[in-house]
């Protein structure tokens, strides 16, 4: 059975970046980003609710029904635009660390496809669900509204990469942070 799916509105953009902020909590770009452990979730969150609320006004970010999964979204995009005074609001949500988030933001602009697609932001699944099947369901929610178009993703770390790779992205190189941490950029050829 499959698990119901259902569009976030703004009352779950708080809930959506904590999701994200608990699942990616033990990836090698969240300690590069937000090196103090005991500062991590509070600043990863805090910038994940800037791209979430952007999301929830300018793309789409679903959930798993009763919340254990989010996939946020822009579709058609080429590339996305960044939330209105992002400089300011990313400065405010990561204090100190800005600086490795534009370094991110930066290498990820660079690497984004010129032609238009929809473009995958955040997949995350809480890590009690993981495995569970919750990622491809939102994968394959998504994918069965794309109209044919391409989609894009980072993938971030060599198990998601795989989950992305059943789900028919193919890798377009990669790319790395200063210290080393790998980004595979992928991409999900438009259906016939």
């Amino acid at each position: 059975m499959r698990p119901a799916v259902r569009h976030a509105g703004a009352d779950d953009a708080g809930q959506v970046a904590e999701l994200i902020a608990t699942a990616f909590a033990e990836l090698r770009v969240v300690r590069y980003l937000v090196p103090e452990r005991r500062e991590r979730h509070k600043v990863i969150a805090a910038h994940y609710r800037v791209l979430v609320d952007h999301a929830i006004k300018h793309g789409q970010v679903h959930l798993i029904d009763d919340g254990p999964a989010a996939a946020v979204w822009f579709p058609h995009v080429s590339p996305p635009s960044p939330p209105p005074g992002y400089d300011s609001r990313l400065a405010e949500a990561t204090g100190e660390w800005a600086d490795r988030f534009r370094v991110l933001d930066g290498l990820f602009a660079e690497h984004r496809p010129a032609e238009p697609c929809d473009y995958l932001a955040f997949l995350a699944v809480h890590p009690d669900c993981q495995g569970q099947g919750l990622g491809t369901a939102l994968l394959q929610y998504q994918h069965a509204r794309l109209d044919g178009a391409p989609a894009y993703l980072e993938a971030n770390d060599p198990r998601n990469r795989d989950l992305y790779a059943r789900n028919g992205y193919q890798g377009r190189g990669t790319f790395a942070l200063p210290d080393g941490t790998v980004f595979w950029p992928m991409w999900r050829p438009p259906a016939p």
